[in-house]
């Protein structure tokens, strides 16, 4: 790690525009409690510890009535832009809201409204990391599960899991270079699945740095006792 030019600006992009299919409940998943708040009320008051941020962009889904009744809501930190159809889309949509404010050199770290028990330690960890690197890279953790390769309910390979490593976030690129390739990849239909695979298409490298493990995302009912584990855990540590 090296020191990282203090001229730098920070700015964070929270797509919550999601519905949750997979929760089963009628609340997106971003306003379902845990200890008493809303998912996505934990997730920004992770990231409003950040001093370094110059702001946070939330994209919303056009019919979200859940919004107004968030405490941080009215933060001033914090501004909306409307969500879209993908994740890609809702992040283009907060780049695009940032346009004439943020620098094309200014670092965008994508975070999910779901992944709530970020901690301010890892996203400092991957500033002090990435700050200095052309390009940026993401949070991830090794797979140490054995993976396998499957074909109509039959197992046909075991995968070497050495070269595995889940994808986590914030994931952290340069304004202009994230917005380029984004709008690049709408143009050409090709299939965005996070932020790094965005810049991958345009033939970058993004890089890796190891996260915690507690870093979940809220999928399925399971996840909301688990992150409720978690972020107790964390308040002792």
């Amino acid at each position: 790690m090296t020191d990282i030019d203090l001229n730098q600006r920070f700015w964070a992009v929270v797509p919550a525009a999601g519905v949750g299919k997979r929760m089963g409940a009628e609340v997106p998943k971003q306003y379902l409690e845990v200890l008493g708040k809303p998912v996505l009320q934990h997730t920004l008051e992770r990231l409003l510890q950040i001093d370094a941020f110059s702001g946070i962009v939330v994209a919303l889904g056009s019919e979200d009535a859940y919004w107004p009744s968030l405490p941080c809501a009215a933060h001033p930190k914090i501004r909306t832009a409307p969500g879209g159809k993908e994740r890609a889309d809702s992040v283009l949509s907060a780049l695009m809201s940032l346009e004439g404010t943020a620098a094309p050199d200014d670092w965008v770290l994508v975070h999910d409204a779901a992944r709530l028990c970020i901690t301010s330690g890892d996203i400092q960890k991957l500033i002090r990391t990435l700050g200095n690197d052309p390009v940026g890279g993401i949070l991830a953790l090794p797979v140490t599960d054995t993976l396998k390769g499957v074909e109509t309910g039959e197992i046909i390979e075991t995968i070497d899991r050495s070269r595995i490593w889940r994808a986590l976030t914030p994931q952290m690129f340069r304004f202009g270079m994230l917005k380029h390739a984004l709008i690049d990849a709408a143009e050409r239909k090709l299939v965005v699945t996070d932020e790094a695979s965005a810049l991958e298409l345009q033939g970058w490298r993004p890089k890796f740095v190891e996260g915690r493990p507690d870093n979940i995302k809220i999928t399925r009912p399971e996840d909301l006792s688990l992150a409720a584990f978690y972020l107790e855990r964390q308040c002792y540590e």
